[in-house]
């Protein structure tokens, strides 16, 4: 799968609806089919791989991920996650073992970008086609039915609460918590709620050399303070959150002049939605003293927000047991990154199992999961599956 899309420098670049996102979905269409499943596309362009049970009438349990990567993607991100679930599913025909419950595998389309695959499965994808903004440029009806999604009828894609009975995604921790604790398995405690915010300074633009300091408005010191003080509301919140300020401009931006204005983006982000409304509450009240003390207004203009979606307690059991009986040691983490977990998980039963990464890169040719985690990864996956099927019959979240 690596080799579509991979680059000189060892990355892989497979952006959504290009040819090579379609060539390996195309790929992976065949590897389905010889593994015995029938394949589908959705409106939303989901390719859907899938295998019936032995029990008619029940909902389906359901794993997958991505094959689009970012322009400089590595191996790994997105791709274990799908190619582990064709695994499952080759091991039970191997192994002649048959579910009760249908078993899927869906590739969700463009989960680097929009998310549409995502959210058009759980039925809340925006049907107004300017709320997209694709990564190749072009509009998302065009870019839909290159992959044979259906634009005109992206709604159709929405699956019944009663279509899915738990979805289990397998995906490397694009961090380095598990390298650093020794363990194999990360058991996923759901994916963190973020709030971005763009935080506008003004100050007073004036000579460098001939404005006393006591007589300066500084948008660039006062920012500085701004970054400072979401580094200290973070680090000393009494849960684990993470803030960052990742994107700054200034201007006149002139080595001569006393900076008059700066926009920073600033990224909040927390398993739970309560310490989310904390830090964003600290985060006005500090901005306040900051202005008042500097003498520069400062907005505070909220960008994205997202709220966590924690893993459902029957999955994340499942997965620990899974672990436990496989000898692999397991420890609990959040996500803070976006995957389509966060999405489904809002609708049916959500667990997500990490494997480590290497260094903790990712999003880069860096990327690395040696095949014994890869492997251990979708040993977990497929015992966690086996059990959920014998435990349910229809959960709902």
């Amino acid at each position: 799968m690596a080799a579509i899309g991979l680059q000189n420098d060892g990355s892989v670049k497979r952006l959504a609806f290009s040819e090579e996102d379609r060539q390996a979905r195309s790929l992976l269409t065949d590897w389905l089919i010889a593994a015995g499943a029938s394949v589908h596309i959705d409106a939303a362009g989901n390719l859907i791989g899938r295998i019936e049970g032995t029990e008619p009438g029940l909902p389906a349990l359901v794993t997958g991920s991505h094959l689009d990567t970012v322009p400089t993607g590595g191996r790994f991100d997105g791709a274990l996650g799908v190619l582990a679930g064709l695994e499952v599913m080759r091991s039970l025909k191997d192994q002649a073992i048959s579910l009760r419950h249908p078993f899927e595998v869906v590739v969700f389309a463009d989960e680097e970008s929009t998310m549409v695959g995502c959210k058009g499965m759980t039925g809340v994808a925006s049907t107004t086609p300017g709320d997209y903004t694709c990564s190749n440029g072009a509009p998302i009806q065009q870019n839909l039915s290159l992959i044979e999604g259906n634009w005109d009828l992206l709604p159709k894609a929405r699956r019944s609460d009663a279509a899915i009975a738990a979805f289990l995604e397998l995906h490397v921790e694009q961090g380095g918590i598990l390298e650093s604790r020794g363990d194999a398995i990360g058991l996923v405690e759901g994916v963190v709620g973020q709030r971005r915010f763009l935080v506008r300074v003004e100050g007073m633009a004036n000579h460098a050399g001939t404005t006393p300091m006591n007589a300066r408005q500084d948008a660039l010191a006062t920012a500085a303070q701004v970054i400072l003080a979401v580094q200290d509301l973070t680090t000393n919140n009494p849960g684990d959150p993470v803030g960052t300020v990742g994107k700054l401009q200034l201007w006149p931006n002139a080595a001569n002049v006393v900076p008059g204005q700066v926009e920073m983006s600033v990224d909040l982000r927390d398993l739970s939605v309560d310490v989310l409304n904390d830090l964003v509450e600290e985060l006005e009240v500090r901005l306040n003293s900051i202005s008042q003390v500097s003498g520069c207004p400062i907005t505070l203009a909220p960008q994205f927000s997202v709220d966590p979606t924690p893993a459902h307690l029957s999955v994340t059991e499942a997965i620990a047991a899974s672990a436990q009986t496989l000898g692999l040691s397991c420890s609990p983490l959040p996500s803070r990154a976006s995957h389509d977990s966060q999405e489904m998980g809002r609708r049916w039963p959500m667990g997500m199992i990490f494997v480590p990464s290497r260094g903790g890169f990712s999003h880069s040719s860096a990327e690395f999961t040696t095949e014994r985690q890869c492997a251990d990864g979708t040993a977990v996956l497929m015992q966690s599956l086996v059990r959920l099927d014998h435990r349910l019959n229809r959960v709902r979240g």
